[in-house]
């Protein structure tokens, strides 16, 4: 999917459940799990088989430009580039292969699945959903490879899509790999596969599928894929996509209409019993547990392991995009090991030692100097695991001057962020971070007046004996810090909003000043 996109996505999903679906098409669909696929399978089926030549026509329709360089030229993933000027077009028929020496030349038929895997069979051969039209060399290039991310490239072609050794966790063949904007465009075609084929999808041997007609995929690529479809949302393309394959098959790709199903057939945790009782659930990975977005550098973000199993941090990091926009960031890789039901603390070097003072982890890394529009993600072995916040969401805050702690009920790792899944905290609160008993810590909130407020630019703090106070601007920048016995006048502070956090025996509460 192409940024542009993007806003129309946003508000196009704030509006409709199902992208331009007929009334009642998914009315059966009310399960979850493989459940719901299964439902989902009964509704696509049997959809009308144009044939192999008849992909050609559905072309005309289903992969014309009209939103990029909206020229009405074939849209082709693999030569499409990402805010900028394509290396070649293609005219609808007349550059149709043909044969071809270089990238350029032509275009041909894709199956992201490849023929191979079912055998040339029917419908499968002939079904639009999974099979697009690409460049001719480039489709050569991928030949049979399982797409995944690459690790070191071999050949990497005029917009960037690569073939290489396989950075997939699991995975140690060749594998090719498209660019990022049009990853999940791929992954929502291979779950529309395993759905749309799952009375004999347990029969085909491919290095993505674990011959199952559940999960169908292998649990590294299933990661894989996972993270493709949350990085990149369903866009207007694919949108216009579906609906003129619909118009020629009679069936849809349902994760294009609700992208949502994909988390609630293939996401997720597993339940798990707690030896000393109470309701925590296994989870499947290691997960982001608290974030603390506070003022001046009071960074932190927290990872919790629940796996039952003790966890090496090697193959893990933390990666930032920054202001919601552009690539991930190199990313922190981390190291050590994480017991079962233990946490990791990663601070910001320039935190307050009255916010926390006990990290696992202290860095002046980029990725620790975040505000409240960049996302922040948890990667194993360079996939997306878990994330805060949305990426390529913009430049709006999600999380800016507050604390969020994961809900012990929520479904985590996800590679899609929901506020629903965190319970909100004020500014610098920082009590919890770390402690892996948290939920059954008591804290004391020690209360402190600030008089008069609003003000005219004098005013006085009174609270209990010996206590720090700090003021900071409504920006971050600490403008005062001082330890005050009982009660202090201050005679002179310029108008703005401020605010003024007290410490007291590690407990922290925050007010607003308002200067007039």
């Amino acid at each position: 999917m192409k940024k542009i996109n993007v806003l129309f996505f946003v508000i196009l999903s704030s509006c409709i459940t199902y992208a331009q679906a007929p009334n009642g098409y998914y009315s059966a669909a009310t399960g979850s799990g493989y459940t719901l696929k299964t439902q989902l399978y009964n509704i696509i089926k049997n959809h009308t088989n144009r044939g192999y030549s008849g992909l050609w026509t559905t072309y005309s329709t289903s992969d014309r430009d009209h939103q990029n360089e909206n020229d009405n030229t074939i849209f082709d993933l693999y030569s499409e580039i990402q805010n900028g000027r394509d290396p070649y077009n293609f005219t609808y028929g007349s550059n149709q292969c043909g044969t071809y020496s270089v990238e350029g030349n032509c275009y041909n038929r894709e199956h992201m699945i490849p023929q191979s895997v079912f055998n040339s069979a029917s419908p499968m051969v002939a079904d639009a959903h999974f099979i697009t039209p690409t460049d001719g060399k480039v489709n050569g290039i991928r030949s049979n490879y399982p797409h995944g991310d690459v690790a070191s490239a071999s050949i990497t072609t005029r917009n960037g899509s690569k073939l290489g050794t396989s950075a997939v966790s699991g995975y140690s063949g060749t594998v090719f790999e498209p660019v990022d904007a049009f990853k999940g465009d791929i992954a929502r075609m291979y779950f529309y596969f395993a759905t749309r084929y799952q009375n004999t999808v347990a029969n085909y041997n491919y290095d993505m599928f674990n011959n199952t007609s559940t999960q169908v995929f292998t649990t590294p690529f299933l990661n894989m894929l996972l993270a493709w479809h949350a990085q990149d949302p369903v866009s207007a393309r694919e949108i216009e996509r579906n609906n003129a394959i619909y118009a020629r098959q009679n069936n849809r790709n349902p994760f294009i209409d609700n992208p949502s199903y994909v988390n609630a057939i293939w996401g997720g945790t597993s339940g798990g019993s707690n030896p000393d009782g109470g309701n925590t659930t296994t989870k499947s990975d290691l997960y982001l547990s608290e974030y603390i977005e506070g003022s001046s550098n009071n960074k932190a973000i927290e990872i919790k392991n629940e796996t039952g199993n003790s966890i090496n941090l090697a193959s893990y990091s933390i990666k930032k995009q920054t202001n919601g926009s552009g690539s991930w960031s190199t990313g922190l890789t981390l190291s050590g090991t994480i017991a079962n039901n233990g946490k990791y603390v990663i601070v910001n070097s320039a935190i307050s030692s009255s916010c926390y003072s006990n990290a696992n982890l202290t860095t002046s890394a980029t990725e620790m100097a975040y505000n409240g529009n960049d996302p922040i993600g948890l990667f194993k072995n360079g996939v997306l695991i878990d994330i805060i916040g949305t990426y390529n969401g913009g430049s709006s805050n999600f999380a800016s001057d507050i604390t969020l702690r994961r809900k012990s009920t929520a479904t985590a790792p996800k590679t899609s962020f929901s506020n629903s899944d965190w319970d909100t905290y004020s500014i610098d609160t920082c009590n919890g971070l770390g402690n892996k008993t948290a939920l059954s810590i008591t804290t004391k909130e020690y209360d402190f007046k600030i008089f008069p407020n609003p003000t005219n630019g004098s005013f006085t703090i009174e609270g209990e004996n010996n206590f720090t106070i700090e003021i900071y601007s409504i920006v971050g920048q600490k403008i005062l810090e001082k330890e005050i016995v009982s009660v202090e006048r201050f005679p002179t502070f310029p108008k703005g909003t401020y605010l003024v956090k007290i410490n007291k025996e590690n407990n922290i509460t925050t007010k607003v000043l308002v200067i007039q």
